[in-house]
């Protein structure tokens, strides 16, 4: 029997791993799990996953080269996330081991969290029922629509594509900006960052996180926004400066904010920045659905059956270079 490790903590196993999931696996391996309720460290993971032949491992657990150095037999490490980029992928394919990544499952969950946002920015739903819980009035204040107003996406990949489609139908305009092209569509412009800021009365940030995008949102793009436009973050804190977007909060430019992400470990939003008052903060469950959750988990009870039988499954990275798995493979047919 091939033996699997799972690494997601102990509490967050059923949330983010799921009881479908782990009945699946147990159908086809041997199973063992990190009993604590924390990442482990990765001496501590070297010596739970040490006879093991697969990692199924959590979004937050890291794979440094030393990970791969201390499991010999270590064929795969799959990765229950989209997110790779704290995996070394260069010492995984030195060591021969296989990487693979799960799909973006959570693409509905998020578009709809941020739907969700730009409507409580619009309408002070959250302010209302907070002010009715602590036994005052709330004095009513016009509200803004989304028909009508403008969309600034930044980032056209799986979930800015969808978030347009839902936004034309809301009857919204919609500006894009992307480096590569976007299709042409009644109601979209595809436009310079600038173009998006300064016309945009809702500006979402869907960009991956990478070089080119690190502290993408600072005082000079939060500066050039439209005065009392809604800023809405969906997608890694590493794209925003925080300092910039307090600022421009504490000082009217903004109307609001909303954050499912930020720069607190796990992607969480900052203190600093859930906190301000005209800020909606959620602790980064813009993806956190079943259907979302199910959709990664079963994927890589998937990846790791079809390396059993043989054959690479999607969202493997390095496959040319798993030699390890590759010899698995043959010892275990």
């Amino acid at each position: 029997m091939n033996v699997v490790f799972v690494s997601h903590p102990a509490d967050r196993l059923e949330q983010y791993f799921g009881p479908r999931a782990v009945r699946a696996l147990h159908a086809i391996a041997e199973v063992r799990y990190n009993a604590n309720a924390r990442e482990l460290g990765t001496q501590e993971l070297v010596d739970a996953a040490r006879d093991c032949d697969a990692i199924i491992a959590y979004r937050q657990t890291p794979a440094p080269r030393a990970l791969f150095a201390g499991l010999p037999k270590l064929a795969a490490f799959l990765r229950c996330a989209v997110d790779i980029r704290t995996v070394d992928i260069a010492a995984a394919s030195e060591f021969g081991v296989l990487v693979t990544q799960a799909s973006a499952g959570y693409v509905a969950a998020v578009t709809e969290w941020i739907v969700a946002m730009m409507v409580d920015l619009a309408r002070g739903i959250a302010g209302y029922t907070r002010d009715y819980r602590q036994g005052s009035a709330p004095t009513p204040v016009m509200g803004r629509q989304l028909r009508g107003a403008t969309l600034g996406v930044i980032g056209h990949g799986q979930i800015g594509s969808d978030l347009v489609r839902v936004a034309l139908a809301l009857g919204m305009d919609v500006l894009v900006n992307d480096p590569q092209p976007v299709p042409a569509q009644p109601g979209l412009q595809q436009v310079d960052l600038g173009t998006l800021l300064s016309g945009s009365d809702f500006v979402v940030c869907l960009a991956p996180a990478n070089t080119d995008t690190d502290r993408l949102m600072n005082a000079e793009a939060f500066a050039a926004m439209k005065p009392q436009a809604f800023f809405i973050n969906a997608s890694r804190g590493e794209l925003v400066d925080d300092a910039a977007l307090l600022h421009a909060l504490d000082r009217g430019q903004l109307a609001g904010c909303a954050v499912d992400v930020g720069r607190a470990p796990d992607q969480m939003p900052s203190p600093a920045v859930a906190r301000h008052p005209r800020v909606l903060a959620t602790p980064h469950i813009g993806g956190l659905t079943l259907p979302a959750i199910e959709h990664q988990a079963l994927e890589t009870v998937m990846q790791f059956s079809a390396l059993k039988n043989g054959q690479l499954p999607p969202g493997a990275v390095n496959a040319d270079r798993a030699t390890r798995w590759q010899h698995w493979h043959e010892a275990v047919k």
